[in-house]
């Protein structure tokens, strides 16, 4: 099974590589990606080049990022060809006039890998309405963090009145820790690598979870430009069916094979990072690479409570180049 699957992708890989030129009169197509990174950690498309997956397909880093809806303006602006953020961003930037297209799901909850919103052991903040007049560290406004922590204060049966006094206030992911054991802040939102290297060190408890109160699901999306996709059909092929190989890489191989393979490319590319964090990872979170309606309308109460209506959620995504989509290549070959 898995060798005929393989033998799908690699067709789709060769396809993807070919010299063509893409739309007509075009030129040619378009192999070098710029994008943004992540400190001490290692990306899908980072992955999926160091895996071989990307073929001809060249990734240029052009620094680092901590906010998706940062990332996914960029790429808007074509600052950088691909950046990744939360479903509810995406959607807000979509709906908004911004010429860019959902391509593949990256990262979602499970229950070993999650969004936890912490406080100090001895904290007296037990439920939503203690937060009234708090301070939550969170790494962006307009993420998903800010629209968890909506939900979660709108179930606690907050007015949007006393939502209104719950105070956001953006750190860095790497500092939100240290600002919460501080005092500088009454909540930290800590997720991944960072909830778990929070937990071992102790003395914090979650107030609640992003799996808690959605279940498992998929938090967010690549996106790339409209333009560069009609320039770039083959490109935007392998780039889109690396970073979906290389998610279900990750998924299917052993944890600790994973970290290692992390830790290397990490070290391989010389940015003066440490490789600690990378031990703690547990899991992909992501259901599934493939984008559904649902992956959007999970978060329809925050878009309409921030001003967003009528998003025409069909329009906002593709799965046309995902390999694992109904009837694509992967999902026909693990038949």
């Amino acid at each position: 099974m898995l060798g005929v699957l393989a033998a799908a992708l690699a067709l789709v890989l060769a396809a993807g590589c070919g010299s063509g030129g893409g739309a007509a009169g075009a030129g040619p197509e378009k192999l070098e990606i710029a994008y943004q990174g992540s400190a001490n950690l290692v990306t899908f498309p980072e992955l999926a080049a160091d895996l071989g997956y990307l073929g001809e397909v060249k990734l240029n880093w052009v620094g680092n990022t901590i906010s998706g809806p940062q990332d996914i303006q960029s790429a808007a602006t074509g600052q950088v060809d691909i950046g990744g953020a939360f479903a509810g961003a995406v959607a807000k930037l979509i709906t908004s006039g911004a010429p860019v297209t959902a391509v593949v799901n990256y990262y979602g909850s499970d229950d070993r890998t999650f969004g936890g919103y912490y406080v100090p052991v001895d904290s007296p903040i037990r439920s939503a309405r203690d937060l009234i007049g708090k301070k939550i560290g969170v790494n962006t406004l307009g993420g998903q963090a800010e629209a968890v922590v909506t939900q979660y204060l709108k179930v606690g049966g907050l007015t949007p009145d006393e939502i209104k006094q719950v105070q956001l206030v953006v750190l860095p992911p790497l500092n939100t820790e240290e600002s919460l054991r501080r005092g500088q802040i009454e909540v930290g939102a800590l997720s991944g690598v960072l909830k778990d290297h929070a937990e071992e060190v102790g003395g914090l408890r979650p107030l609640f979870t992003d799996s808690g109160l959605f279940g498992q699901f998929s938090g967010g999306q690549y996106v790339l430009r409209n333009d560069f996709i009609a320039r770039n059909p083959h490109t935007t092929e392998v780039l889109v069916s690396g970073i979906a190989r290389a998610i279900e890489w990750a998924r299917t191989t052993p944890r600790d094979e994973v970290i290692a393979r992390f830790t290397s490319i990490i070290e391989k590319r010389g940015r003066n990072e440490s490789t600690q964090n990378v031990k703690y990872w547990k899991s992909t979170g992501i259901p599934s690479t493939v984008i559904t309606d649902t992956d959007f309308t999970r978060w329809s109460d925050w878009l309409a409570f921030t001003g967003v209506t009528n998003v025409d959620v069909p329009k906002l995504y593709t799965n046309q180049y995902n390999p694992y989509r109904p009837g694509g290549p992967a999902a026909v070959a693990a038949r």
